[in-house]
């Protein structure tokens, strides 16, 4: 069944040493789009300069994501653990630059700050210390949270997204109006075997999205989420899983990175249909 919803785009900012939050995010806001966006006629799209921006000369990198990509953002999501990030022409990162100025536009933005143990010799002191500085000076603009495990931050934000979508002015004005963005959702979940349901929600909870397709002497492989999805190295289980694989490919599910097709990667499509897959 279609339907015309709202759309909201959401921003993840973050460095690059929290690539399992920013997976949980997606899965969350992908999860929240499934159960909510039908009833409440709004649709969470996520945004981001890997996906909504293009090469442009005559500024910096940071400049380019801000006009391209920070401007259309509704909901920020900021995330940090031991790194602040790279240091920008005014700020202390890019990550704090497209905080403050999404801020400063007077939208909404959620801060996490993980507190999971790290050795020390495998982090940058500097990157510590600054990122001390930061959350030090956000004590007094809002507030923000706290979680000590990738468990807590789900729980934590999932719960945090409703309240926020619930409440906030933002998402709480009526029908579209004329002018406005507007989608129309058509998303049903496909017929899939058995197999490719079960490697597409492995696939989803990979902290990458990856699937990794091996063939070698003595088998074949199918990778994804730290396991290999292949029960055994009898050629008919291998054939089922190769044909999952390819189903999943064929829908658009997964898409091939790499000229030898053995790297896929899951799509947004994917991520979406995987929320609506129950095991």
């Amino acid at each position: 069944m279609s339907y015309v919803a709202k759309t909201f785009n959401v921003m993840i900012a973050s460095p690059g040493d929290v690539a399992s939050e920013r997976s949980i995010v997606r899965d969350v806001v992908y999860e929240w789009n499934a159960v909510h966006s039908n009833a409440r006629k709004i649709v969470l799209l996520l945004i981001g300069w890997e996906s909504h921006s293009s090469p442009e000369m005559g500024a910096s990198p940071q400049a380019v994501i801000n006009n391209q990509v920070l401007e259309k953002c509704d909901l920020l999501v900021g995330v940090f653990w031991t790194r602040l990030g790279t240091e920008t022409d005014e700020y202390a990162s890019g990550t704090v630059e497209e905080i403050e100025r999404h801020v400063e536009a007077g939208k909404p933005a959620m801060l996490y700050f993980s507190s999971q143990p790290v050795a020390l010799n495998t982090v940058d002191l500097k990157q510590v210390e600054n990122l001390k500085s930061f959350k030090d000076s956000c004590r007094g603009k809002g507030l923000y949270e706290s979680y000590d495990s990738h468990a807590d931050f789900r729980t934590k934000f999932y719960r945090h997204l409703q309240l926020k979508v619930n409440e906030h002015p933002l998402f709480c004005g009526g029908p579209a109006e004329e002018g406005e963005s507007v989608a129309e959702s058509k998303t049903n979940l496909p017929s899939l075997t058995s197999e490719a349901r079960v490697l597409l929600k492995e696939a989803s909870l990979d902290p990458h999205g990856t699937v990794l397709y091996v063939r070698y002497i003595g088998g074949t492989d199918i990778q994804t989420n730290g396991k290999n999805v292949i029960p055994s190295k009898d050629r008919r289980d291998v054939a089922k899983w190769e044909q999952a694989l390819q189903e999943l490919v064929d829908l658009n599910l997964v898409v091939a990175r790499g000229h030898k097709c053995e790297l896929f990667e899951v799509s947004n499509l994917g991520y979406q249909v995987a929320d609506m897959i129950a095991l």
